[in-house]
């Protein structure tokens, strides 16, 4: 019992004015060294971390509200509430803060900090200053009342003892029937003074005021007493309240307490929002207190909403196919509205609330609703979804892969959502903006909590891009297909802007999934063509959109780039630009910025040479920026980079021969395994793994060298008689042949020579020749005399 008694809620004023839930968890009040004195402690409920260490100062005014409210300044404009879940925990806690004070538990408010002289502070602070007492309620003392009342808002103390003093004798019914007797009379100044009276009345910031204001049988006249602002002409605020805003029950609520919330906190709210004065006329914090009511009020509309089996009935009368579409779109807006209101609840509070809605079957619904032909009904929907999405997008993901069992892919809710953004009506595809940040949402992989649902990323991201990921290209692909664009009006290019901002998410964000899209799909070859649109915003979205892909370096996409040859709609669009300072000329040359910056990457050297190889001549032409100067600077070094390592591979082949086997550094090998590796379809089974480049040059020594060889050994052999041919006469190359004091390391002219002896000596058979495939040692070998 305990616990459940000091269970609270931490709430803290923020600079808007309006209360942020710090957590839950339980008060005790107990000595505190640091702080040398009793302090009030909250602990969180969840883990026990300290959310509030206070000090009862002798001279803070604590204010105890709504039996369960217990709300003071902690410094300077920081006010602070506690909000109990029993009215025994409050009173308990505030028993203990009234004897740290010395007071009495009985009043509701403690003492202020009076900035005010000594003297004064002194007279107002003493326990003999004595109470207010307010003039008889009569027509002829308002202007009296109203003098008093004005005088006391300079002073904490007497703005207590004012409220006090009204609160008893029923004084503010008093005054709201002077209110009727000065309208029967037709007395403007008499309705002048009230409305200043009232308005200070809202200035004592005391919630009991404000209960006995906001009665029933209270609040019109206390707005009515309102609208006569003596520096303005009448208003109609009341006329506005009972006729003009109709409450409409879309469906019979039967418990009276929830139905007088909503009537009070909807006039209140209007109230604060449209009948008193803009804020700047008041104090810093003018109607704290009231901007507190509005927000417990409606954290105690919806509490009492989620007890009751209304949401039931909504949701059953929503997914009925005999529901008229005006009904529906009523309940609709009460789903609306009541998810807004849940706004005010703390984190926990606000799961339980969720939760509750998916339980009931609230997203089944939406996809009945998001369809709907009425735009009110649809907007309405969007939002609600939108509340959900933003704080569980896991609970919708989990739908969607639920669905996935027992629906057709059309009806799925990610499949919907993204239908109703290709068919959005609005010129400026309002809805259609709001769909896309929802679906942003649900395909970000991080917000996919892994350690509660480990298959949640792999299992929607597979699910999006088996099943939906073809509903969001398709516009793309019929409006660029036969490499023209089909429709360039406004909607269409605001549609596929959204269609690529998402795509271009994906691109950053997904790895595997789109990049297989883009490929088999040849999806950047169609987006490219949009390059072409006279809308400078779709080409740059275009183009963002193949940045996107460069700056991840990534060797499949840029083999894909170079294999179609993609360059090329963006050199176009840069030639048509015609050299104009715009974004669009910014944007491209960043793009190639970027490659020449990143080109001692390998990832990105063959996407500069492709450029340099295949639009050089164009590009060379540009002068107004350095960038093509450097970038062709670049590939010249690159090149001879190339050259310099094939000489170093063209130089080491002697030692190929003398090892019987091609040999080459390790970095050398890994590239072009690698090369291999990644090309694998350029090449038919059975081929050589040797570059063709390579391939060639080498072949083109070998031959050369071999011809020179075969000089030397026909020159030597005119004066010698050393013994060249053997029995078979077969000519044989010596590779350890000695010619003055320089050996000849020649090539092999071909791999047969691999698998035969080098040399052959005398008495060898045609048979050992045959069966030996081995190199024999240097010291057997004969050398040329």
């Amino acid at each position: 019992m305990a616990d459940t008694r000091r269970r609270v809620k931490l709430y803290a004023l923020n600079a808007d004015r309006q209360w942020d839930d710090r957590g839950t968890g339980h008060v005790s009040s107990s000595y505190v060294e640091r702080l040398k004195g009793i302090s009030l402690l909250v602990r969180a409920e969840l883990d026990g971390s300290l959310l509030l260490e206070s000090k009862i100062l002798p001279d803070t005014a604590y204010q105890k509200q709504q039996d369960t409210l217990i709300v003071w300044s902690e410094g300077d404009n920081f006010d602070l509430a506690l909000s109990f879940q029993e009215k025994a925990g409050c009173d308990e806690i505030w028993e203990k803060i009234c004897q740290v004070q010395g007071k009495d538990p009985s009043v509701e408010i403690t003492q202020d900090i009076v900035e005010e002289s000594e003297d004064e502070r002194f007279d107002d602070m003493s326990d003999t200053a004595p109470p207010i007492e307010l003039p008889p309620c009569e027509l002829s003392r308002l202007e009296e009342i109203n003098e008093l009342i004005g005088s006391c808002l300079t002073s904490p103390m007497r703005k207590e003892k004012l409220a006090t003093a009204l609160e008893t004798d029923g004084y503010i019914k008093k005054l709201l029937n002077l209110f009727h007797m000065c309208e029967d009379l037709e007395n403007i100044e008499g309705l002048h003074f009230l409305y200043d009276i009232f308005k200070n009345i809202f200035l004592l910031n005391k919630n009991a005021l404000f209960e006995v204001m906001f009665a029933d049988d209270t609040i019109f006249d206390v707005v009515g007493c309102l609208e006569y602002d003596p520096s303005s002409a009448p208003k109609r605020h009341r006329h506005y309240l009972r006729t003009m805003s109709k409450f409409k029950e879309v469906i019979p609520i039967t418990n009276q307490e929830l139905l007088s919330k909503i009537h009070q906190t909807y006039r209140v709210q209007y109230i604060q929002d449209v009948v008193l004065p803009t804020p700047s006329v008041f104090e810093d914090n003018m109607l704290s207190t009231l901007s507190s009511f509005i927000f417990f009020n409606k954290v105690e509309i919806v509490t009492l909403i989620q007890d009751d089996k209304l949401l039931t009935d909504i949701l059953s009368l929503i997914t009925d196919d005999t529901t008229p579409p005006l009904k529906r779109r009523d309940l609709v807006l009460f789903l609306k509205e009541y998810c807004n209101f849940s706004q005010n609840l703390q984190p926990q509070g606000k799961e339980t609330f969720y939760k509750t809605l998916s339980s009931l079957g609230i997203l089944p619904a939406l996809e009945i609703t998001l369809s709907c032909e009425d735009v009110i009904t649809k907007t309405a929907s969007i939002d609600i979804l939108t509340y959900f999405v933003e704080f569980s997008p896991s609970v919708v993901r989990e739908h969607t892969l639920q669905q996935t069992q027992n629906s057709d892919d059309e009806l799925v809710l990610l499949n919907v959502i993204m239908e109703q953004m290709m068919c959005d009506t609005d010129p400026e595809l309002g809805r259609a903006v709001q769909l896309m940040g929802i679906l942003r949402i649900l395909i970000d992989p991080e917000n996919m909590m892994a350690s509660i649902n480990k298959a949640e990323k792999t299992d929607f991201l597979n699910y999006f891009y088996k099943h939906s990921i073809h509903i969001l290209i398709e516009p793309l692909l019929q409006n660029t297909m036969n490499g023209i664009v089909s429709r360039d009006d406004y909607r269409t290019v605001q549609l596929l802007g959204l269609i690529l901002e998402l795509l271009s998410f994906c691109v950053e964000h997904h790895t595997f999934h789109i990049k297989n899209c883009i490929i088999n799909k040849d999806l950047l070859r169609c987006i490219l063509v949009l390059m072409k649109s006279s809308h400078t915003f779709l080409v740059l979205c275009a183009l963002r959109f193949m940045r996107k892909i460069i700056a991840l370096k990534d060797d499949f996409y840029n083999r894909y780039i170079i294999k179609g040859n993609l360059f090329a709609p963006v050199i176009d669009a840069f030639i048509r630009n015609n050299g104009r300072y715009n974004l669009l000329d910014s944007a491209i040359l960043e793009m190639f910025e970027f490659i020449k910056l990143s080109s001692f990457q390998e990832d990105i050297k063959a996407l500069m040479s492709h450029v340099v190889e295949n639009y050089g001549k164009v590009l060379d032409e540009v002068d107004y920026v350095q960038t093509f100067k450097a970038l062709r600077i670049r590939y010249n070094q690159h090149q001879d980079k190339l050259k310099d390592r094939e000489k170093a591979a063209l130089d080491s082949v002697p030692s190929i021969l003398r090892s019987s086997r091609l040999r080459r550094e390790p970095r050398q090998l890994d590239e072009e395994e690698e090369m291999w590796f990644n090309e694998d379809e350029d090449f038919d089974e059975g081929e050589a793994v040797v570059p063709a480049a390579t391939s060639n040059i080498i072949n083109k020594k070998l031959n050369h060298e071999i011809d020179s060889i075969g000089k030397t050994l026909d020159k030597k052999n005119e004066g010698s008689s050393g013994k060249v041919f053997n029995n078979t006469g077969k000519a044989i190359i010596n590779n350890n042949l000695n010619l003055g004091t320089t050996p000849l390391s020649p090539v092999l002219p071909s791999t047969t020579l691999f698998k035969k002896g080098l040399v052959d000596y005398e008495g060898d058979s045609d048979e050992e020749e045959e069966e030996s495939g081995d190199l024999l040692s240097p010291s057997k070998r004969a050398r040329f005399s």
